[in-house]
């Protein structure tokens, strides 16, 4: 669902000189409603744990006109980067938080002029802005109406991300988003892809709406230009240039991560670990690799489906006094990224076949990694997967997130001597997993048997390719 972010629209009524001769018993009919045409832009609530947010762009400048539909301004939340889009027409006509600022949710980021004859009056009020917007006293004519009550206006404005797609518009070669070159409007994640396959935006005609440059657009002037090598994201765990002994803040990201496990301290959790052989999956994985698939989407897969057969562990408690069997079965896998820590959520992983799945795991890590999932995709997990293994951890324990039932940490696949049920000595590759389950809700015999069927699955993986 699409957050909503409200401008307001400040008027001021003043009545005719008529109107005050008159006695109050007398009729009013010709009462004069004045409105300063100037709405203000706040900063939005992206997300439950927002508390304020950082502008990480303006698509629009001072005394850009601004169209029903078209993003202004680019805000970073505690987990993305979304565009803010407006709903109405207008005039930008003061930046009140700058690029790299950041701003309480619900404080005013902007002004937007209905008109031009309205800019000087919102520079005024801009500049006035440390007292209360509601001490501004405002003129300008307008036509008489009949109403006393004031008119109530709101501004809607609708928080997208950028990577969500919109009907193509075809344009000519200069495009109307550059404003004759001046300025270059693109989406964040075009913007990514253009520094790291080095191409000059400027040269880029964008085919999104209002000519705004997307990412195809960017891949396909790389393509054009012979630019051979791809873009590779960087590690986290990259060796970068510290300063020993400097105090660093909190990122927006860090500041929601440390909330959230300050919650999830408060859940009383248990623990069970379950050691199971791999041989079988990991040879379906060599065999389906090149089709795209990944380890990822095989876990994911076989966690949905052994959770359909225990709906409990699938389960979650809100309240501390009933919890909910969630009709969805949504597997919510940690990423990595660069200060901090993000779970976008394979929605109804169950229903997915395992080549869908994995062409989705991969949309959400592109876009995880850009900054650009939407809420939805990162706040909707029942259970979650944090898999460390790929890093050659053999176990590991992982925290509950707020408002799951549980998460599952896996280990890497290891060769291992093992005894077989015929008392001789083999070789097999093994993995551990371990549960962190909310004790209120998930027991031991809960956890053990979701454990025994999900191992089932794992030893014996022909149902995950159906």
């Amino acid at each position: 669902m699409a957050n909503l972010l409200h401008l307001n629209l400040r008027s001021v009524f003043i009545p005719s000189l008529s109107t005050r001769r008159h006695s109050s018993a007398a009729p009013r009919r010709h009462q004069f409603r004045v409105e300063a045409k100037v709405r203000e832009i706040f900063m939005p609530a992206l997300s439950s744990t927002m508390t304020e947010g950082k502008v990480v762009s303006w698509l629009k400048s001072e005394g850009d006109q601004v169209a029903k539909g078209e993003s202004v301004v680019v805000v970073e939340s505690d987990k993305a980067d979304m565009e803010v889009e407006s709903f109405h027409d207008g005039i930008m006509a003061a930046i009140l938080v700058l690029e790299g600022d950041s701003a309480a949710v619900g404080s005013t980021i902007a002004l937007l002029a209905e008109s031009e004859s309205d800019i000087a009056l919102a520079k005024a009020q801009a500049s006035g802005s440390g007292s209360s917007g509601s001490d501004q006293k405002t003129e300008a004519v307008t036509a008489p109406v009949a109403e006393l009550e004031p008119v109530s206006a709101p501004l809607l404005v609708a928080a997208v991300a950028a990577s969500v797609s919109s009907p193509v518009v075809k344009v000519a070669s200069t495009h109307p988003a550059s404003e004759g070159g001046k300025r270059v409007v693109a989406t964040p994640f075009a913007k990514k892809l253009a520094k790291e396959f080095n191409v000059d935006l400027g040269r880029v005609v964008g085919s999104g709406p209002m000519g705004r440059i997307v990412a195809k657009d960017v891949e396909l002037a790389a393509s054009s230009a012979a630019v051979s090598e791809k873009p590779k994201v960087a590690a986290v765990a990259a060796a970068s240039t510290v300063q020993l002994g400097s105090v660093v803040p909190f990122t927006t990201m860090q500041g929601a991560v440390s909330k959230n496990m300050l919650v999830s301290l408060s859940v009383p959790t248990f623990r069970v670990g379950y050691t199971m052989t791999t041989d079988a999956l990991d040879a379906l994985y060599k065999k389906i690799k090149s089709k795209g698939v990944t380890m990822t989407a095989l876990l994911a897969k076989a966690t949905a489906m052994a959770l359909t057969q225990h709906p409990v562990v699938n389960s979650s408690c809100r309240d501390g006094k009933s919890f909910t069997y969630n009709s969805s079965i949504n597997i919510a896998v940690a990423v990595a990224m660069d200060g901090g820590l993000i779970t976008p959520v394979l929605q109804d992983a169950d229903k997915l076949d395992i080549y869908t799945l994995s062409r989705k795991w991969k949309e959400l890590v592109d876009k995880a990694r850009a900054k650009q999932l939407q809420p939805q995709e990162y706040t909707t997990g029942t259970f979650t997967l944090s898999n460390l293994g790929m890093f050659g951890v053999d176990r590991f324990d992982a925290i509950l997130p707020p408002g799951t039932g549980a998460i599952m940490a896996v280990g890497s696949s290891r060769p291992t001597v093992v005894g077989t049920k015929d008392g001789r000595i083999g070789m097999k590759n093994q993995m551990q997993v371990n549960v962190t389950a909310d004790h209120r809700v998930i027991y031991g015999a809960d956890l053990a048997a979701f454990l025994q069927t999900f191992a089932q699955i794992i030893e014996d993986p022909k149902d995950l390719t159906f």
